[in-house]
């Protein structure tokens, strides 16, 4: 965002929230990496994990103006969704540990965070079944009248799904408060989108739907908060939907902590390219032109996030496990 722009925009407190939310996604995923089936961890971080390094400002700015009472639904691809709605780390840590007190007492693991707190309802792994969990949110929200403002996380992949075109249409059709967010990362697992679709523009879908459809960079976190505010506007005061494609790109393997590169499903300088447009150095880089923070300023976010985070998740480690006779509890069939 250009440097003058982005001071009429946002002040230094905006501009602190932006950044700590933005660092706190990248700190609590690298302390899983750094963890995740390590000795030291005992290997009770056992759960599949789908890590967003890479893709925070995405999360970060989709969510920065919702409520509470705003409802969140995501992906196998949760974390920063999670916790960029507001999501307790906590819970969060616990869970991942399959530890009582996590968010679904253990029961869930890394694919079914939510929080329903702070409106992250739930985290759905199958392809595309965010999509009409958040349109029936929004529907509900029709009919009782309020301001709340439902939406969809999703990938390029779910595109290619009936469910996306169905839910869209019938969202299009009645007007619903409902934004549909996807997260453009070129994959589905290692399938390039080229090899997946013909040319053209994800755009397209939503304004074929007659959906209000906007594009932004999805590593410009407050790019992406700048947009939101008048598609997070348009559904609470106006009650429509919109359709909002973010490129982006996930560092890390599919599934799993590591690189994964030596695949060779990904072009040798893909990778480092988009590195260059680190999310986090991005939003560092704006607010140090800003003159908003110092060096020193956000050298000691991090390290208080840091602490933060080893402290909780040193806390999951040693928590209590379930109790096996609670383990048919929500089993109804």
């Amino acid at each position: 965002m250009e440097k003058t722009n982005f001071k009429n925009k946002f002040n230094q407190d905006s501009a602190q929230q932006i950044l700590y939310r933005t660092l706190l996604v990248r700190i609590v995923e690298e302390e899983i990496v750094e963890r995740y089936g390590k000795p030291g961890d005992r290997q009770e971080m056992r759960c599949p994990v789908h890590l967003s390094i890479g893709q925070e400002a995405a999360a970060v700015g989709a969510c920065y103006h919702l409520t509470n009472d705003d409802r969140a639904f995501s992906t196998h691809r949760c974390h920063a969704h999670y916790l960029a709605k507001g999501g307790s780390v906590d819970k969060m840590a616990l869970e991942l540990h399959g530890k009582l007190g996590g968010c679904l007492d253990g029961r869930g693991g890394s694919m079914h965070l939510m929080d329903d707190d702070v409106g992250m309802m739930a985290s759905v792994p199958i392809v595309s079944s965010s999509i009409p969990l958040a349109v029936g949110a929004a529907l509900s929200d029709k009919i009782d009248e309020n301001k709340n403002v439902s939406l969809a996380f999703f990938g390029d992949a779910s595109t290619e799904e009936g469910v996306f075109h169905e839910s869209v249409n019938f969202a299009s059709l009645k007007e619903l408060p409902v934004i549909f967010v996807c997260e453009n990362n070129l994959y589905s697992v290692y399938t390039h989108i080229d090899d997946r679709q013909p040319n053209r523009d994800l755009s397209e879908f939503g304004n074929a739907h007659g959906l209000k459809t906007i594009k932004v960079d999805g590593n410009d976190v407050f790019a992406v908060v700048d947009a939101f505010k008048d598609i997070v506007c348009r559904a609470r005061e106006e009650r429509k939907p919109s359709l909002v494609v973010m490129d982006t790109y996930r560092w890390r393997e599919h599934c799993g902590v590591n690189y994964d590169d030596h695949l060779g499903y990904r072009d040798a300088n893909e990778l480092p390219s988009w590195q260059k447009r680190d999310p986090v150095n991005i939003a560092i880089e704006a607010i140090k032109d800003a003159a908003l923070m110092s060096e020193k300023q956000i050298s000691n976010m991090k390290i208080s996030i840091q602490k933060q985070v080893s402290e909780i998740f040193d806390m999951a480690v040693d928590a209590p496990l379930p109790n096996p006779e609670l383990a048919s509890r929500f089993v109804y069939a």
